[in-house]
């Protein structure tokens, strides 16, 4: 076996992965280490620099917890999530671009009837949320399950405040109609920041970078035959649409969300008219 030399650093130790049963993982490390050691060399790293970088990897790993994914977060800053979510997720046609998961889809979603509210701490600007899940050629998809889940209007999701907002606050798991169709009761989406009181706000702070998402829901859905899909809805006109600290905008998802003014629907919907409204038809590919 070769000795190890700077010249030679990174085929000498991609070439101790050759004999991997696994020929996938022997691909995968052997690329991770050539890229590794060409920009260990390219920025010339120091020892002070590569402890600092141990360091905060491991403060990373240790503000995560049940209801918080620090390396997740650290995956959206860096763009790492959303590459990964449209490499693997490609769209054609009409079918609904991806998006990332974000950190807080980390408890089940409670299951939810159509028609009901997911806001249960009766805070924020009342909004009625509906949409058709189709196939590749336009067909309802019935029975399809949509999980829905939001920050409130202080931009905080349930799982970060125990105790402040019920469980189980603007989350709901649904199920489409015959004709594929869902909706239910919400309220409009507000812009807020990602959180930065950990290694990820301190990369965030140092590099100049704001925090802020621009206002969304979080989509899953997912049906028999059909690829899933996770992605979001974005509201038209919200602050940093494009400046996303997770880059997760893509223009296809973003949505007006209008002032109705239709005192049937409001009443069927259990609004107030008018009332804010916001439609989000979901295209899904064959598996």
């Amino acid at each position: 076996m070769e000795l190890f030399s700077e010249e030679r650093s990174a085929e000498v130790v991609a070439a101790s992965f050759g004999e991997a049963a696994d020929p996938r993982l022997r691909h995968v490390m052997t690329s991770l280490v050539r890229h590794l050691h060409a920009f260990v060399k390219d920025v010339e790293l120091t020892e002070a620099e590569w402890a600092t970088a141990i360091d905060f990897l491991t403060r990373t790993g240790q503000k995560s917890d049940a209801s918080r994914q620090e390396f997740i977060l650290l995956s959206d800053v860096l763009g790492v999530s959303m590459l990964v979510e449209t490499v693997n997720h490609r769209a054609t046609g009409d079918s609904t671009e991806s998006t990332v998961l974000g950190p807080f889809h980390v408890v089940e979603s409670p299951p939810r009837e159509v028609g009901d509210s997911i806001a249960l701490d009766d805070k924020g600007t009342p909004c009625l949320v509906s949409g058709q899940v189709t196939g590749p050629s336009g067909e309802p998809v019935a029975g399809a399950t949509v999980d829905v889940w939001q920050a409130n209007e202080d931009g905080f999701y349930d799982v970060q405040q125990p105790g402040i907002q019920p469980a189980g606050n603007l989350r709901g798991l649904f199920h489409t109609d015959a004709e594929g169709r869902f909706w239910f009761r919400s309220v409009v989406p507000r812009f807020y920041p990602i959180p930065s009181d950990g290694p990820v706000g301190e990369l965030l702070a140092a590099a100049g970078r704001h925090p802020y998402r621009p206002a969304h829901l979080h989509f899953i859905v997912t049906a028999a035959g059909y690829r899933p899909v996770t992605t979001h809805v974005f509201v038209a006109g919200s602050p940093y649409l494009d400046s996303d600290a997770v880059f997760g905008v893509k223009e296809s998802l973003v949505r007006d969300v209008p002032l109705v003014d239709d005192p049937a629907r409001a009443a069927t919907a259990g609004l107030d008219n008018p009332f804010r409204a916001l439609t989000f038809d979901i295209g899904l590919l064959h598996s």
